[in-house]
């Protein structure tokens, strides 16, 4: 049972957070675990400094590789052995770092609040992916719409746009699925009414096929 939990913990598993403020954070991991857990647009969750209690949400909005001296040096090279660079991709320990715009918190007892968090994440605190449940309880509301559209430091309508997708994934019945995108897209043209130009980007972004 116990193995079964700590399973699950580690396909969940995003990274560790390197630092963070109430507005996001950034975690890390090496690019060699790069997978569907660092997609754009999906929902991740760490605990606030000094309280399990509280969960922060929040959305990816950049993976970053990064490089060093050897990368440096063989992307230089006139030709490079092709197990050469396997190795370098599967054995070295190069880090990636994914950047999280924080969207809400949650409470132990599934209260959710659409908001920034009161406290950010410790340093080496564990990020992971939303369960699918947490997933569809946070997208019920779309009160965390304004907090994307209105970041400025992230590709805000590519980045709701891709969460909402995200979201609409988590529905096995295709009906749900489309009621769900109807509903997003009715929130937006609210959002977006003054600026007719951005919300027909989204929702092209958004809409049913």
């Amino acid at each position: 049972m116990v193995q079964a939990r700590e399973n699950v913990r580690e396909e969940l598993m995003v990274g560790r957070v390197l630092r963070a403020s109430t507005r996001g954070f950034a975690c890390g991991t090496q690019s060699s675990r790069v997978d569907h857990r660092h997609d754009f647009g999906a929902f991740v969750t760490a605990p606030v400094a000094n309280n399990d209690a509280i969960t922060v949400i929040g959305l990816i909005y950049a993976v970053e590789i990064k490089d060093d001296l050897l990368v440096s040096e063989l992307v230089m090279a006139d030709a490079v052995n092709g197990n050469v660079l396997r190795d370098q991709r599967e054995n070295r320990m190069v880090p990636m770092e994914i950047s999280v715009l924080n969207i809400g918190f949650r409470y132990a007892d599934g209260t959710i609040h659409h908001t920034l968090p009161p406290r950010p994440p410790m340093s080496l605190s564990a990020v992971e992916l939303c369960t699918r449940d947490v997933v569809l309880e946070f997208t019920r509301r779309n009160d965390f719409f304004p907090l994307v559209l209105n970041a400025a430091e992230v590709p805000s309508d590519d980045l709701l746009a891709a969460a909402i997708r995200y979201a609409a994934w988590q529905y096995d019945d295709n009906q749900q699925r489309y009621d769900f995108l109807v509903r997003c897209g009715r929130a937006i043209a609210r959002q977006l009414s003054h600026d007719l130009k951005r919300l027909e980007h989204v929702l092209a972004l958004i809409r049913p096929a």
